[in-house]
C-alpha cells in the first residue's frame, strides 16, 4: 500500500466493540476495527469504542461528536428546537445514512494519514517538513505515549530504550496523533522556524492533566447523540469549522481567533503540530514524526464542556485532575447536581445539562491520564459507572441530592480515618513530625486501600435502593443507616492498621485516644 493511500474514511484502525445485534447468522465475522464511514453507519450495531488507551478514546469521541453534529445538522441551534430535533435523530435509532455518505465524499481526500503530495495529511501540518530540522525529529518512540523517550520511564510498554526505534502502525500512529493534539506535554519541543523566527518550546494540550466524562449508552449510536452540546444561538456551520474542513492552513505566527461554536471546541484547540513521517516499505507503517508548537501568541482560552470545572482559593478556574487513585463515584454528585457541594466550588459538565432528556440508562464513563503539567505521565484513568443519568438534578431532584449525601459521608469517614492513623502514629512513635511522616503516610496509604474499596461498594449498594419512581418521600435513603456503614468500614480499616502497635501499653493508648477522630472532634466550647 502505497502511502497516499491510507484514508482513515475507509482503512479499518479504530477498535470497537460489536453489539449483540450485530452478531446475524448471514452478517459474517465482524472486524475487530473498522475506518471512519462504517463506524458512523453502523454505530447503532456498535457496542462501544474498544481503544486501550484512555486519552485515545477520550479523543476520539470529540471527533465523533463533531462527526455527528455535522451529519445530523445538530452543529447549529435552529431551525426549531434543538432538543426535539435530536430525539428526532435518536428516534429514528441511527446516524442518517445519506448525509454520512455525503460529508465523508466531500471531504474524502482531507482524511488521508499521510499525502506525500504536499497536501492535507488529517490533523496534520505538511510544512514541518521545511519548517523544522529533519535531521533533529522527535522519533517514533516520543509520537507513542505507551513507549519510553527521553527520560521517561517505561511505565506501559515492553520496547526498552536499547531496542531499535520500531516502527507503528498506521492505526496506532492515528491514535496517538491524537493523544498528542489533547494531552500533549508543554517544554521543549523541535525547532519551528517562521517567518525568519525559530523557537523550540511548546504550550500543553487543552486536556492536559484533566479527567474527562461522557455520557454513554448501549450502542455507540446512543452515545455520540447523548454526548452531543447544544450550540450557541449565535453559531453558524460555516464559521465553525474543524481543521479537515478549513480552506487554507492557518498561520502559526499568531493564535488563532476564539472557537466560534462546538465543532471548533471540539476538535481545534490543539496546542502542537504534527506531521507522521510513513515507512517506505509500503505496509502501512510510520517510523518517525515531527512535533513541534503549533501557534504562537495569547493561547486559548482553556475550555470543555466534558470536565468538571474548579475554582481555586485565588479564583482561578481549572478542571478536575485525573487521579488514578480517585474512584469515579467519588465525582458522581459533581455530574448530577446544578451546584454541587465542595470549597472547590466545582461546575458540573455541561454536557449533562442536557444529555438525560434523550434516553434512560445512560452511564457516565470517565477518561484520562494521571500525569503532570509539563512532560511526567503516571497512568491512564478509564472507568465507568452504571446507569446513573436518570437520577440527574433536573430529571429526578428528589433523589441526585440522596446521591450527594451519600458521596459525602462517604468522603467524610475517609477523610476521619486518615487523620486517625496519622494521629494514632504521632502519638505512638514520639517522633519529630517531619522524621514520623513517612511512616504516618504509609499507615495512611494502608488504611486507604482497606476503606475506599468498600465504601465504594457502600455506596452503589446505596445508590440501587433509591426510589426512582417518586414513591416515597425520604427516595429509599436511610441517612443514619448510610452514616453506620461507612463509619464501620473506617474503624474496620483503623483497627486492621493500628493493631501491630497495640500489643504495648504506650501503642494501645495511643491507638484509643486517636480513635475519637474517626467520631469527629469535639467541638470546642464557646467562652
Amino acid at each position: 500500500m502505497s502511502a497516499g493511500m491510507y484514508n482513515l474514511i475507509d482503512e479499518a484502525w479504530i477498535p470497537v466493540t460489536w453489539a449483540k445485534a450485530a452478531s446475524r447468522p448471514d452478517a459474517g465475522e465482524l472486524p475487530d476495527r473498522v475506518g471512519l464511514r462504517r463506524l458512523l453507519l453502523d454505530s447503532h450495531l456498535i457496542e462501544g469504542l474498544a481503544i486501550a488507551e484512555a486519552p485515545a478514546h477520550a479523543a476520539l469521541l470529540r471527533v465523533l461528536y463533531a462527526l455527528t453534529l455535522r451529519v445530523t445538522r445538530l452543529d447549529e441551534a435552529g431551525p426549531g428546537d434543538w432538543g426535539e430535533r435530536r430525539l428526532e435523530v435518536w428516534d429514528e435509532g441511527h446516524l442518517p445514512k445519506k448525509a454520512i455518505t455525503a460529508y465523508l465524499d466531500g471531504l474524502h481526500d482531507r482524511f488521508r494519514l499521510f499525502d506525500p503530495g504536499n497536501g492535507r495529511p488529517w490533523m496534520q501540518d505538511p510544512r514541518l517538513r521545511e519548517q523544522c530540522d529533519p535531521a533533529n525529529t522527535a522519533g517514533v518512540d516520543k509520537l507513542v505515549v505507551t513507549r519510553p523517550s527521553g527520560n521517561n520511564h517505561n511505565w506501559f510498554g515492553r520496547l526498552g530504550m536499547g531496542a531499535p526505534h520500531q516502527p507503528v502502525s498506521a492505526a496506532d500512529a492515528a491514535l496517538n496523533l491524537l493523544v498528542w493534539h489533547y494531552w500533549g506535554p508543554s517544554g521543549r519541543c523541535s525547532s519551528r522556524k517562521v517567518d525568519g523566527a525559530s523557537d523550540a518550546n511548546s504550550s500543553a494540550g487543552p486536556l492536559r492533566t484533566a479527567l474527562s466524562y461522557h455520557p454513554e449508552g448501549e450502542t455507540l449510536f446512543e452515545t455520540v447523540l447523548a454526548g452531543l452540546v447544544r450550540p450557541e444561538t449565535t453559531v453558524e456551520r460555516s464559521e465553525d469549522l474543524c481543521p479537515w474542513e478549513q480552506p487554507a492552513l492557518p498561520d502559526p505566527g499568531v493564535a488563532p481567533r476564539p472557537h466560534p461554536g462546538p465543532c471548533s471546541r471540539l476538535t481545534a484547540r490543539s496546542q502542537h503540530a504534527l506531521l507522521l513521517v510513513s515507512d517506505q516499505s509500503g505496509d502501512g507503517l510510520v517510523r518517525d514524526a515531527f512535533i513541534t508548537w503549533a501557534y504562537r501568541g495569547e493561547r486559548l482560552a482553556r475550555d470543555d464542556d466534558y470536565l468538571v470545572w474548579q475554582t481555586s482559593q485565588q479564583g482561578n478556574r481549572y478542571p478536575r485532575p485525573a487521579d488514578s487513585r480517585r474512584a469515579l463515584w467519588r465525582d458522581v454528585d459533581a455530574l448530577l447536581l446544578k451546584e454541587p457541594p465542595g470549597a472547590s466550588r466545582p461546575m458540573q459538565p455541561k454536557v449533562f445539562l442536557e444529555a438525560h432528556e434523550v434516553g434512560e440508562g445512560l452511564r457516565v464513563r470517565a477518561l484520562g491520564f494521571d500525569q503532570d503539567g509539563q512532560a511526567k505521565d503516571n497512568q491512564f484513568v478509564d472507568a465507568a459507572t452504571p446507569p446513573v443519568l436518570d437520577l440527574a438534578e433536573r430529571s429526578n431532584p428528589a433523589t441526585a441530592p440522596a446521591v450527594a449525601k451519600a458521596r459525602q459521608l462517604g468522603e467524610m469517614y475517609g477523610r476521619r480515618l486518615d487523620r486517625a492513623v496519622k494521629r494514632a502514629w504521632g502519638a505512638y512513635s514520639r517522633e519529630p513530625k517531619a522524621k514520623g511522616k513517612t511512616r504516618a503516610d504509609a499507615w495512611a496509604a494502608e488504611a486507604a486501600v482497606r476503606y475506599w474499596p468498600g465504601a465504594e461498594a457502600e455506596f452503589w449498594h446505596r445508590f440501587g435502593l433509591l426510589d426512582r419512581t417518586g414513591a416515597r418521600e425520604d427516595v429509599g435513603f436511610d441517612v443514619g443507616a448510610a452514616r453506620r456503614a461507612f463509619l464501620r468500614l473506617a474503624e474496620e480499616a483503623y483497627d486492621a492498621v493500628t493493631h501491630t502497635v497495640t500489643g504495648t501499653q504506650r501503642g494501645a493508648e495511643a491507638v484509643f485516644e486517636a480513635r475519637i477522630e474517626l467520631y469527629g472532634r469535639p467541638r470546642k466550647a464557646r467562652p
